[in-house]
């Protein structure tokens, strides 16, 4: 076996490497991560969220044991890898599976249209290909508007404490123990440490997926960041221009019928300013204006009536008669020094005194000047 250089790493050397250690892979990988990469990988799973009916590409599938996890929850899966052992070996495992399709295939240039994948992963891989940006660029290309990729992927951790421990863990620990069980894959572990440790980190990583056009990017690490999971969104399709300014218009009419209402609290002069202001097209926020409107003109007609009764009896006394009128014009005070002025006048003493509740009358007079909108202390609009 060749091993392959991780500064260019080709294909051809790096299908030969994973073609050598495929039937013994899974096992290697469960020892040396002790357990960790079955939660990773259920992670994974649940991020992709797959679904019956979904059809889900799965870059760097190997065997297929991602594959399996995502086609128990009824997606139709394709697993394409570049190693033909490693597919030969998944075919045998997953024979009678019908969700799963083994596909050999290059990461960089897929044998696949537009826009016919729901989803796509890849679980450390993306590292091993030559090109990773371009990589990145066809599972944009073959995935549908709004659907997602998830990457997961061996990174950096963000504490020294634990960087320390891990890196003599990759250069030492792991190659012997890989070694152990499985005579050739000593070399190949070697080499996937390597290319961990030249795999940039989750920020750059991320920057990447923007690069490559996918929107809600993120990313959050796993076992202390030994292991990143990335995500993001192919884009959907503009949506229509009706459809956008909906909301925006819905908004301002809900603010402007709020305000009428309040308005419709306010007194009749308030009112008509603000039936004058209000659009002619909102008949709905229109009406409760126009309701308190008509109830004081309404009770405007009843003090009408009974007006008229202090206009009878102010026949007897002929100066009586311009009483009311200089009332409507004065206080109930002053009508009362009004009056007393206008029986001293006439040289009356008791008697006229005594008719000082027919001057009160008058001052029923108070919802005639309702009536006429001259006075402002009536409270008539509620």
């Amino acid at each position: 076996m060749i091993r392959p250089d991780t500064a260019t790493k080709h294909a051809a050397d790096v299908s030969s490497m994973f073609d050598e250690v495929s039937p013994r892979y899974d096992l290697i990988n469960d020892v040396l991560t002790v357990g960790n990469d079955r939660l990773w990988r259920i992670a994974t799973t649940k991020a992709v969220a797959p679904r019956k009916g979904m059809r889900i590409l799965d870059l760097a599938a190997g065997t297929g044991t991602s594959s399996a996890a995502l086609a128990a929850h009824g997606a139709n899966v394709v697993a394409a890898d570049f190693s033909e052992g490693m597919l030969a070996e998944g075919r045998k495992r997953h024979a009678d599976n019908e969700l799963i399709e083994f596909v050999h295939a290059d990461a960089t240039a897929l044998p696949f249209e537009d826009n016919s994948f729901d989803a796509a992963t890849i679980s450390y891989g993306l590292r091993n290909v030559s090109d990773p940006r371009a990589a990145l660029a066809e599972m944009f290309r073959v995935v549908k508007p709004g659907g997602r990729i998830v990457i997961a992927e061996f990174s950096t951790p963000p504490s020294a404490v634990v960087r320390g421990p891990y890196a003599f863990y990759g250069r030492h620990v792991l190659p012997r123990v890989a070694a152990a069980l499985n005579r050739d894959a000593a070399d190949a572990y070697r080499y996937l440490n390597d290319s961990i440790e030249a795999w940039p980190n989750q920020d750059a990583l991320a920057g990447w997926l923007r690069d490559a056009g996918f929107e809600r990017v993120a990313y959050r690490n796993l076992t202390l960041g030994i292991v990143a999971l990335h995500r993001g969104f192919v884009p959907r399709e503009a949506r229509p221009a009706a459809a956008v300014e909906q909301p925006a218009t819905k908004m301002p009419a809900a603010k402007k019928t709020a305000a009428k209402k309040a308005a419709a609290k306010k007194p009749a002069t308030a009112q008509s300013a603000a039936a004058e202001s209000a659009p002619a097209d909102e008949s709905v926020t229109a009406k409760p204006a126009a309701t308190p409107a008509k109830k004081p003109a309404a009770a405007a007609k009843k003090p009408a009536a009974p007006a008229k009764k202090p206009a009878a009896s102010a026949k007897k006394p002929a100066a009586a008669e311009k009483k009311p009128a200089a009332a409507e014009k004065k206080p109930a005070a002053a009508q009362k020094s009004t009056a007393a002025k206008s029986a001293a006048a006439r040289g009356t003493s008791a008697k006229p005194a005594a008719k000082k509740p027919a001057a009160k009358k008058p001052a029923s007079a108070k919802p005639q000047t309702a009536a006429t909108g001259t006075s402002d202390d009536t409270g008539g609009t509620e």
